[in-house]
């Protein structure tokens, strides 16, 4: 960790002089007049979303969390409302700020560090861009790691992957966002423990992000990076890839890899490692503008035992996984109607047959709908 941090500050030292370096390319501005700092001023955005669901799990357990064993999901054979979110957005001069707040069962298993709530900060940041180049962000915002988002409009798949799951959800901290010419671009920050929005007195976390890409956009690379204590007795690394490819405007894909490596210190005071991987692929198809279709194939390499099919005193060790899902995209304007089927496989039988037995694979069916303004 102090290596990441000795890094960290010679990386920001260094673009704060070719900041200044760079100031000499640029012509002097002209005077500013009394008011023009009030004319630079943005008017607020405002922006939000709304998601809810049906889902039947085929073999319709009494016993939580119904064979959905990934985020957001945990019911069966009920009407649920996801999430509503409200954002604000404002800019002024190089400086802006982003409110973003949630509403729902989404938004507090999301924030799950901050029990106790329906209403959740899902982010909560101020920006400042000294120039072009480099944009320093202090505050908390969703994870750049993986391919799927918390927002549901934005994903195609209205279900979430083991991946997702599995991976960080928010962080807290500084990070600069550094241009490298043309598509390339570098992130580094340090950060609260993963999910953690308060951390008084608990270790740091490094995180970093490389992204690249073509010149049309077609292609789009980012190489994500997490590594710090979470607590005294557990340590995480998790390095990950997200690949998209527009090979038309019909058909495109995704492509999300991952490895999450946990220390964990035992009562003897010894510690243990184990680790976990997982592999996504994302087609993507759009024959007309109102219709598309996404298939999610998921892989997860799990010889450890950390991915179980739920929480709690009732979580199995799953084995490997894979997982299969079908959506359809129906859209209405800002609205999409989203019918999906998904088979969840275990190389351990860990989903309830019934009330007792138990089953390595099992279906189920989700009707959603989002909206977004």
């Amino acid at each position: 960790m102090v290596k990441h941090f000795k890094l960290l500050f010679v990386v920001l030292g260094s673009f704060a002089y070719v900041q200044g370096q760079d100031s000499t390319k640029t012509s002097a501005p002209a005077p500013a007049s009394p008011d023009s700092t009030k004319k630079s001023s943005s008017p607020v955005t405002i922006t939000g979303s709304f998601d809810g669901y049906y889902r039947i799990n085929f073999n319709d357990p009494k016993t939580l969390s119904y064979n959905s064993p990934t985020s957001f999901t945990h019911s069966s054979n009920s009407f649920e409302l996801g999430m509503a979110s409200i954002r604000a957005d404002h800019s002024f001069g190089k400086v802006s700020a982003t409110v973003d707040l949630g509403f729902g069962t989404r938004a507090e298993e999301f924030s799950y560090n901050d029990a106790g709530t329906t209403v959740a900060i899902k982010q909560l940041y101020v920006t400042y861009a000294p120039n072009t180049k480099i944009k320093f962000t202090l505050g908390t915002w969703g994870t750049h790691v993986g391919y799927e988002v918390l927002d549901a409009y934005l994903n195609r798949n209205y279900s979430m992957s083991y991946m997702f799951t599995y991976g960080p959800f928010s962080h807290t901290g500084l990070k600069a966002d550094i241009s490298l010419g043309g598509k390339s671009a570098l992130m580094v920050g340090i950060a609260n423990p993963t999910d953690y929005r308060s951390a008084p007195g608990m270790p740091k976390s490094f995180i970093a992000q490389f992204s690249t890409g073509s010149k049309d956009d077609k292609f789009k690379a980012f190489l994500n990076f997490v590594d710090g204590k979470q607590t005294d007795d557990k340590n995480l690394m998790q390095e990950d890839l997200v690949l998209t490819y527009a090979i038309s405007g019909k058909f495109s894909l995704g492509y999300n890899g991952t490895v999450q490596t946990l220390d964990l210190k035992q009562p003897d005071n010894s510690w243990n490692s184990v680790s976990w991987w997982g592999s996504a692929l994302y087609v993507n198809v759009d024959p007309v503008s109102w219709f598309g279709l996404t298939l999610r194939g998921e892989y997860i390499g799990n010889k450890d035992g950390w991915v179980t099919n739920s929480v709690g005193s009732n979580a199995y060790d799953m084995g490997n996984v894979f997982e299969g899902t079908l959506s359809a995209n129906f859209r209405v304007d800002n609205l999409t109607i989203i019918p999906e089927f998904r088979l969840d496989n275990g190389k351990n039988a860990v989903f309830y047959k019934n009330s007792t037995d138990l089953t390595k694979s099992t279906g189920s069916f989700i009707l959603a709908a989002t909206y977004h303004f």
